[in-house]
């Protein structure tokens, strides 16, 4: 897609770019060209750390994204078969995410563009899962179209008109989808895969035996009518997966009401790569008739990962759009506020809100609210 393209021409070959990122508690790194080459993608994970108490321990995920990182580095640049020399720039996770976990990537982003003169980008955590397709899909999505937007920090579903350009049509008012996951399964007690406890859930469901499909479920009745998810009732409810067909539907009306047409939904975040909501999610468009194509990224490249992020900071290393050496990361940054970032970030406040514990459904601290129309 940037292949050819004026700083591809200029070097006589693809842009490569080296990512980081450590927004929660995966660690890693990615070595990505303007081609779509994904050169390598390592991700180290630590949920044996945080299995027994049940989320995300800010300081713990801290620790070990301190020790994990230079290693992920080294194997990056070592599965790419290069070394800083061959890159030609460094992009890393800017926001939203964990304090502390944020602060890493971004000071080993730093130091390595510096070291190196390479210029440095910072990207927006959800603005990567939502360009993952330009990365691995044959045939793209054309702008405009819908994303939804699974995690286990957020659920939002977003109109996106460009690479730079996004408008939260529906967010969640309280906990999230992947909250009411984890939540049954620290309920059930269901051991969490490498993967973490989502599909920890989906290989216990999967190994559970068929499923009756003569027992029908009753519609969650919450926020009916209403633009916003809402998952903090949603607990024990198999119903969950239901209450975003049921959003979806009101987010593609308002698009026809106002003349923004969609005819692709992308589906990205760590949610995303659960088989049943796939599944889901597609019976429901054809029983819907919207005429809507679903397109998901692999699984491996809905969970977090680095060679999103270096995706996502391609145009911008196009255009010589470049941060500073002295940026900081933003660990509250709405995708509304994607081209005007916060400023004068207080770094001893946001240090001290990640030594609190936060739960893994809620990494960046911050409830998501329904934004103003």
């Amino acid at each position: 897609m940037f292949h050819g393209s004026r700083i591809a021409r200029s070097l006589g070959r693809p842009f490569r770019v080296l990512a980081l990122e450590s927004s929660a508690d995966d660690t890693c790194a990615a070595v990505v060209d303007s081609s779509r080459r994904i050169w390598s993608n390592v991700i180290q994970s630590q949920h044996e750390l945080h299995q027994a108490a049940g989320g995300i321990q800010p300081l713990v995920a801290l620790l070990a994204h301190q020790r994990n990182m230079p290693s992920v580095v080294q194997r990056a640049l070592a599965e790419a078969k290069l070394q800083m020399a061959d890159i030609d720039g460094v992009a890393f996770t800017r926001g939203p995410g964990i304090p502390g976990c944020l602060s890493v990537c971004c000071n080993a982003a730093k130091t390595l563009a510096a070291a190196n003169n390479k210029p440095l980008v910072g990207v927006h955590h959800m603005q990567a899962h939502t360009l993952t397709p330009e990365l691995t899909s044959s045939t793209p999505p054309q702008f405009p179209f819908l994303s939804l937007l699974v995690s286990g920090g957020h659920t939002m579903i977003v109109l996106v008109s460009s690479r730079t350009e996004f408008r939260i049509l529906v967010n969640t008012v309280d906990k999230s989808i992947g909250a009411a996951i984890d939540r049954v399964v620290t309920l059930l007690e269901i051991p969490w895969t490498e993967l973490g406890p989502g599909p920890g859930l989906e290989k216990f469901c999967a190994e559970g035996g068929p499923s009756n499909p003569d027992v029908q479920y009753p519609p969650p009745d919450i926020m009916r009518g209403q633009l916003a998810f809402s998952y903090a009732g949603l607990h024990s409810w198999v119903a969950a997966f239901d209450h975003l067909g049921d959003k979806l539907l009101l987010a593609l009306n308002w698009c026809r009401l106002n003349g923004r047409p969609v005819q692709e939904l992308v589906v990205s975040g760590g949610v995303a790569s659960n088989a049943a909501l796939r599944l889901r999610l597609k019976q429901y468009l054809q029983r819907s008739k919207t005429r809507m194509t679903a397109v998901f990224p692999e699984p491996a490249l809905c969970i977090d990962n680095a060679a999103m992020i270096a995706w996502a900071s391609m145009h911008r290393f196009e255009a010589g759009d470049h941060d500073d050496y002295s940026v900081e990361p933003l660990p509250s940054w709405s995708l509304d506020a994607l081209t005007n970032p916060p400023t004068n970030v207080d770094s001893s406040t946001e240090y001290q809100k990640a030594q609190k514990p936060q739960s893994r459904h809620d990494p960046d601290g911050t409830r998501s609210r329904i934004p103003k129309k």
